[in-house]
């Protein structure tokens, strides 16, 4: 218990990090261009979007822990990449295909799903480390 809630912990860190860079940074010209599209600064829930990020590391933990009987390295590092591919598929190319966003917008946020995910696959592997249920 005590590794996966470390695990939950690492996994928020990184995530809430990757997306300040992602959405503060690397995109904020585009938020910025597509403003009639999103809520004003102050009416943003920014504790919610915390909250959120919880849920999914939460989540993203106990479908490892509970779903894999084979724990390693490989293992959390395709899980991680799978479910970052199909996570960034939908939050890009799916809010793509359906909102006037730019292209660039819709990549970033597929590669930057897929990179979290990835690297919480990552923390996946160093933190709960080689299991093996019999």
């Amino acid at each position: 218990m005590k590794k996966q809630a470390l695990a939950v912990l690492c996994i928020f860190v990184a995530w809430t990090v990757i997306d300040y860079v992602m959405h503060g940074m690397l995109l904020f010209e585009d938020y910025q261009a597509t403003a009639n599209l999103w809520r004003p600064m102050l009416e943003m829930n920014i504790g919610l979007s915390y909250a959120v990020t919880l849920v999914g590391s939460l989540v993203f933990v106990l479908i490892y822990d509970r779903f894999f009987a084979e724990k390693n390295k490989a293992t959390a590092l395709q899980y991680g990449f799978l479910f970052g591919l199909t996570a960034g598929m939908s939050m890009g190319f799916g809010s793509y295909a359906v909102m006037p966003i730019p292209f660039t917008m819709a990549l970033v946020w597929f590669l930057g799903t897929l990179i979290a995910s990835t690297i919480g696959g990552m923390f996946l592997a160093l933190v709960i480390g080689e299991e093996e249920r019999v």
